[in-house]
């Protein structure tokens, strides 16, 4: 408060604009977090049970009304009707592609959205804060040069209050700029998930549901899944050593 009142309006005008800084960086954090956590419940959802339905409508009607993979199927749903409207000939793909394009665009575009803001407190905050210091100093150097006593005891206290700003400056860029760098990693993680899934609806609309993602890994086939299931018949017995096939003891000098 001391070095607030010394600075006067330009200290006080400096330090409101770095607390209104801090604050929009954290809310701009939190909500973007939950907002990214959300999209990543979602992809859980369509890994777990999305592909394991009859059609992609059924499939479509079983996600979350606002959930960012819904939009996408609905798109490619909407696209792939559009294209029998079409007086100029199109390979249906490349429609149905264009139309998932733009809905993947357009998530991308919302989660990214605050995120110049972080970027721009990260880049700014600790300027905005060497002014208030060097408004400091210049406002204690002209008070030593009217008092005429440039001793240390004198030019201490004004300036070690002036440097208060750039601490500030610091306190208020730097988990901006790790919040930027963080969201934008797990932007990119999200929508890498939500490329997929584009693909693979293009492949399942494209081959007219003959192409399906196996999530889950390589699926038994029936003969696979007796042969695992059937029990192990007298005679299909490896040789353990010492027996002979026929389960007999073997003898040691043969």
């Amino acid at each position: 408060m001391n070095a607030l009142n010394e600075g006067g309006v330009i200290s006080w005008s400096v330090f409101i604009i770095l607390v209104g800084m801090s604050i929009f960086s954290f809310y701009i954090l939190f909500t973007k977090l939950l907002q990214q956590q959300k999209i990543i419940n979602q992809g859980k959802k369509v890994r777990a049970s999305f592909w394991n339905s009859a059609n992609l409508r059924d499939a479509s009607n079983k996600l979350e009304a606002k959930s960012a993979y819904r939009a996408i199927t609905e798109d490619a749903l909407t696209a792939q009707s559009q294209h029998s409207k079409l007086t100029d000939p199109v390979d249906q793909h490349e429609w149905v592609a264009g139309g998932l394009a733009r809905s993947q665009g357009a998530i991308g575009s919302r989660l990214g959205e605050g995120l110049a803001f972080l970027a721009t407190v990260g880049s700014t905050a600790p300027f905005i804060g060497l002014f208030g210091t060097v408004v400091g100093i210049y406002r204690a150097l002209i008070k030593i040069g009217a008092s005429g006593d440039a001793s240390i005891t004198t030019v201490a206290g004004p300036v070690g209050e002036a440097l208060i700003m750039t601490a500030l400056g610091l306190v208020v860029a730097v988990p901006a700029v790790l919040a930027y760098n963080w969201l934008i990693r797990r932007n990119k993680t999200i929508m890498e998930d939500l490329g997929a899934f584009t693909n693979d609806i293009h492949g399942y609309l494209a081959s007219n549901g003959a192409v399906v993602p196996t999530l889950d890994g390589p699926v038994k086939t029936t003969a696979q899944t007796k042969t695992a299931a059937a029990p192990t018949q007298r005679g299909s017995e490896p040789v353990r050593p010492g027996l002979t096939p026929t389960g007999a003891q073997a003898d040691p000098t043969r």
